[in-house]
């Protein structure tokens, strides 16, 4: 489903603009962001060392956990890749019905996946 950035509420675009700043300021691959249950927002880059390769989206995931949410609300992930980001840990952490905006990294959203 394709979702323009003037469909998502508001505080889904500022999701969208943490990850592009995210990414943009690492140069990774991807860059994402989540906003859980008591409205913290977490955004981080994927991580692609020779000894570690974690998805950006499992990075925001293992800090909400590490900073003790109970859950997420919605994320946004931003890639140059044609394939769709695993949700798995999103999924196993948030359950099911998590909107998960995925576009590419100039920040224009293209699907909007579901945990």
């Amino acid at each position: 489903m394709t979702e323009p950035m003037s469909e998502l509420s508001t505080e889904d675009r500022k999701l969208v603009t943490l990850a592009r700043a995210t990414r943009a300021r690492t140069g990774a691959a991807e860059g994402a962001a989540v906003r859980d249950l008591d409205g913290r927002t977490y955004a981080a880059a994927t991580v692609a060392l020779p000894s570690l390769a974690v998805s950006a989206l499992e990075v925001c995931v293992a800090m909400a956990i590490a900073s003790g949410s109970r859950g997420l609300e919605a994320a946004v992930v931003l890639t140059a890749s044609d394939t769709e980001p695993s949700l798995a840990a999103a999924r196993e952490f948030a359950g099911g019905d998590v909107p998960v905006h995925v576009g590419d990294v100039r920040g224009t959203i293209g699907s909007t996946l579901t945990t």
